[in-house]
């Protein structure tokens, strides 16, 4: 008889913020990099953006946190995890 487990990963998201104030998780392991919003009122997100979150999956959010908060909120949570 062959016993077969399977290895379950328990992951951890993050808390942040949209610009209409919603609640976005946000899994740690998945944001490739951060970035300041373009200063161009033309720009592709909404007033109030201060971060934009880039995924691996290829998407972005804005998030009304600062780059500094995030990278911090991020840092703090994998250093929790022991990553």
């Amino acid at each position: 008889m062959i016993l077969i487990t399977a290895a379950i990963a328990a992951f951890h998201l993050i808390q942040l913020h949209g610009p209409g104030g919603q609640e976005i998780d946000v899994n740690p392991h998945e944001i490739s990099s951060l970035r300041d919003p373009s200063s161009d009122p033309e720009g592709h997100f909404a007033k109030g953006i201060r971060c934009i979150v880039f995924m691996t999956n290829g998407k972005a959010l804005g998030i009304t946190e600062d780059r500094h908060t995030v990278r911090k909120i991020v840092e703090e949570e994998l250093n929790e995890q022991g990553n």
